[in-house]
């Protein structure tokens, strides 16, 4: 449950969302220049802890070089601490968190180089971002007549705020066609990823995902793929036809902020058996024991976050 008054981290100072206040002509704001990244931090016995944040930070770091700015705002390890500051001052056990770079002063023109940027991180409690009941349900998805971006077109690797004006197009089509979500094709025609997730199908107890040359580089499709093959299965990086989603035995999409979920129907097509498969089921239940400190990635893929009333504890 956060604070009575929620706190936020900007720029070198934890300060009350409610008092923060952008001015109109903030370029971030007109031209969606700025950077984002997604990150959850979930209970565990130990207390919170921060899903892979040492991963998430360094694409975070990633995406400000690939968008060009030319020196960084904030070393990684500040922004590790500032993490974990501002779940502390909001006294979450569970939470997303938002860090985001965007460019608050300067020009009215296109040159980054003439502006100033600055750096918040948010935390907020937040479900499934597909709801709860798609984690056993699934989800309905379409394939979207919007394509991902050419990766000539905008950077495809990087989490650049504009660059999502592209998977709001996609997902609002799904939505108000009667859908929970999208699959978006690359400029060749072959399967890229959802409009805020990435897809895994599973045929014949083998569990293939597209290449990563036009898609984000997911750190939880990252997770799902160690999880997988941990457990022995084969996992495949190929290029996927639309066809080949259609007949596939077993679907999921995965990310931060949707976590694993299973794909029931694609473009009126049941999926499988129309509800969860066991190997999605599986890796779901392996993603979540590691994710509340349980299974044998935890140690390597949690940060934990003292809060301020274990620390008082030690310091006795």
């Amino acid at each position: 449950m956060g604070s009575k008054e929620e706190m936020m981290w900007l720029d070198g100072n934890l300060v009350a969302m409610k008092d923060v206040r952008l001015p109109f002509l903030t370029p971030a704001l007109h031209y969606g220049l700025a950077v984002f990244e997604g990150i959850r931090s979930y209970d565990t016995p130990r207390g919170p802890a921060v899903f892979r944040l040492k991963e998430h930070l360094r694409r975070f770091q990633d995406s400000i070089r690939i968008f060009g700015l030319q020196e960084l705002p904030y070393d990684t390890e500040t922004l590790h601490q500032a993490v974990h500051d501002t779940i502390r001052a909001n006294h979450l056990r569970e939470c997303y968190i938002r860090p985001l770079m965007f460019m608050a002063e300067g020009s009215m023109g296109l040159d980054i180089d003439s502006m100033k940027a600055s750096v918040g991180i948010a935390v907020w409690p937040w479900g499934n971002y597909l709801g709860e009941e798609s984690l056993e349900k699934g989800v309905r998805l379409m394939v979207s007549s919007f394509t991902r971006h050419h990766p000539n077109v905008s950077m495809t690797k990087a989490k650049i705020a504009g660059n999502y004006a592209n998977s709001v197009l996609a997902k609002n089509l799904a939505v108000r066609s009667g859908y929970d979500e999208t699959v978006m094709l690359d400029p060749s025609g072959f399967v890229a990823e959802c409009s805020g997730e990435n897809l895994f199908l599973i045929r014949d107890g083998k569990v293939y995902t597209p290449p990563k040359a036009t898609i984000l580089e997911g750190i939880t499709r990252d997770a799902v793929i160690t999880l997988a093959r941990d457990l022995g299965y084969q996992v495949v990086e190929e290029p996927i036809s639309r066809d080949q989603l259609y007949i596939a035995d077993e679907m999921f999409v995965c990310g931060t902020a949707a976590e694993v979920v299973p794909v029931r129907e694609l473009d009126t097509r049941t999926i499988g058996s129309g509800r969860r498969g066991p190997i999605t089921r599986t890796l779901q239940e392996s993603f979540y024991k590691c994710v509340h400190g349980e299974g044998a990635r935890a140690a390597e893929w949690l940060d934990y976050v003292k809060l301020e009333d274990q620390a008082r504890i030690a310091a006795d």
